[in-house]
């Protein structure tokens, strides 16, 4: 049977900041520019989890994406959507919250719970803004 990559989009609005409490306020600017307002700032995000398989001989799916989508608004969706991610989320905390370091946190929060369907997480998308985003392949 052939490999089927597979991929679900979800959606989410959050807030963040990045800056390094070690650096002044005017090296948090030089670095990170707007992003390290200090009154923090948004991003209407999409996130695509692609997951790969065989497709069953029984249903043709690789997996179910309403388990795969239930899996992502459980264990990141509903953590982060409307929230602080810096102050709010509990997976990253003490964690800078660029948007990198987010999908490896995603990955790290879906991987076993995905993979335990049967198929394989083979990557975190998650888009920032228009121009931005990141892929993150689990190495």
């Amino acid at each position: 049977m052939p490999t089927v990559f597979i991929t679900r989009r979800e959606r989410f609005s959050a807030a963040h900041k990045l800056t390094r409490a070690d650096w002044t306020a005017e090296k948090n600017m030089a670095v990170f520019g707007k992003c390290s307002n200090p009154n923090w700032h948004g991003h209407n995000y999409e996130l695509w989890v692609t997951v790969k398989g065989e497709p069953s001989a029984e249903t043709g799916f690789v997996a179910d994406l309403s388990l795969i989508g239930g899996i992502i608004k459980e264990r990141v969706i509903d953590l982060v959507d409307h929230k602080n991610i810096d102050m709010d989320v509990p997976f990253m905390k003490g964690k800078f919250s660029s948007t990198e370091n987010l999908a490896v946190a995603f990955w790290n929060e879906l991987a076993t719970p995905i993979n335990a369907l049967g198929c394989t997480l083979h990557c975190v998308k998650l888009q920032e803004t228009e121009n931005n985003s990141v892929e993150y392949y689990g190495n």
